[in-house]
């Protein structure tokens, strides 16, 4: 970054002695003066001044209010607080409905993936493909597209 050696206004030398000589920036001390060039402390004076403001809004600022969880008087939840050891003891299946239950199937995509493979991604329904799959034909038999209750298991 080069530095201006003389005057921007009046061309007289400049002597850059302090730190200060880099905020004033092309001018000398008389053109500066008397061009009127941002003062420094005053805004630096500014800047805290802002910051002391902020901080004394935030500060004044109440709480907010606590939160409230709205349900229907015919909800199934129940109002007493959750036990997680009576959940650890009962097991994963009676702690989570939304697993699938034994008898209901688990089909996969099945279609060809980039690797020459089929696809193993999870879908809901028979001849159904995956997001990144669809409108692709399978690769093997619907038959084999389902997965049996037992082998879901693990």
């Amino acid at each position: 970054m080069s530095n201006s050696n003389f005057c921007a206004n009046c061309g007289a030398r400049l002597t850059r002695k302090s730190w200060r000589a880099w905020i004033r920036g092309a001018l000398c001390d008389d053109c500066a003066t008397r061009l009127g060039a941002p003062r420094t402390k005053t805004i630096v004076a500014a800047v805290i001044t802002l910051i002391v403001v902020f901080a004394f809004g935030r500060y004044l600022r109440p709480a907010p209010p606590p939160l409230i969880i709205q349900r229907a008087a015919n909800s199934p939840l129940s109002d007493l607080p959750v036990n997680p050891d009576a959940i650890a003891k009962a097991g994963s299946n009676s702690a989570n409905p939304s697993v699938t239950a034994e008898d209901d199937a688990v089909y996969i995509c099945g279609a060809r993936t980039k690797k020459g493979t089929p696809c193993r991604r999870r879908v809901h329904f028979a001849g159904e493909r995956c997001y990144q799959h669809k409108g692709m034909p399978a690769m093997v038999p619907l038959e084999k597209l389902t997965i049996k209750p037992e082998t879901a298991k693990k």
